[in-house]
């Protein structure tokens, strides 16, 4: 939430957004992310290019520009929703380490 606030108080100001070596150090601590410090440097270098970049793209004029999913209009293409052979428990479990019944059997992971 710290990151957001800074960059929005700083698209705000009109300035350019950067990170120094400590805000990477925060953000490498909050991702669980093993960074050394003499890699702080360079990963800093990386995020305030990445940075600038989205501040280039923010002075595009978007407006009446529509949404879209694809540069190039294209229609999916659908299949017919009909039903296929069903009942293959054997067959899709049969690449599982174990199995029950029909069923994957995985470890407990909630006690």
């Amino acid at each position: 939430m710290w990151v957001t606030q800074t960059v929005l108080k700083n698209q705000n100001k009109g300035t350019l957004m950067s990170v120094d070596q400590d805000t990477v150090r925060r953000i490498a601590r909050l991702a669980r992310i093993a960074v050394r410090d003499d890699e702080l440097p360079a990963l800093a270098g990386e995020l305030n290019s990445i940075l600038h970049f989205v501040e280039q793209l923010n002075e595009v004029d978007t407006k009446g520009v529509e949404p879209m999913t694809s540069a190039v209009d294209v229609t999916m293409k659908m299949r017919d929703d009909v039903v296929t052979s069903g009942n293959l428990q054997k067959e899709v479990t049969a690449n599982a380490p174990k199995s029950e019944d029909g069923f994957y059997v995985v470890p407990r992971v909630v006690e």
